[in-house]
């Protein structure tokens, strides 16, 4: 997707997603640990763009750059985030695995 396309686009230049355009990407679901498909994570990559959205407002869809989302997912990795979701601190930096890491 590029500026040209007949998509909107907002601040900062991410595209707005419609429905019909949201209809048409690949997403990918986090399952959650119950099996349920209830609040679920999605995320879908578009060129340059990755769009993500949870399973119970289909139509909120947040957009970031594909720089940005590695970066994000490398933090994942890293355990970088873990203290949002646990009552553990953040492991030293050089305690943390790589990219390849668990």
């Amino acid at each position: 997707m590029t500026q040209t396309d007949d998509r909107r686009f907002g601040e900062g230049g991410m595209p707005i997603l419609g429905e019909a355009e949201a209809a048409g990407l690949d997403w990918v679901r986090a399952e959650v640990e119950d099996g349920s498909d209830e609040h679920c994570f999605e995320v879908a990559p578009d060129g340059e763009w990755v769009h993500i959205r949870q399973t119970d407002d289909p139509g909120a869809i947040v957009t970031t750059t594909r720089a940005k989302w590695d970066a994000f997912v490398l933090g994942v990795r890293n355990n970088e985030f873990d203290h949002f979701v646990t009552d553990v601190p953040p492991a030293a930096p050089g305690d943390r695995p790589g990219p390849s890491g668990p």
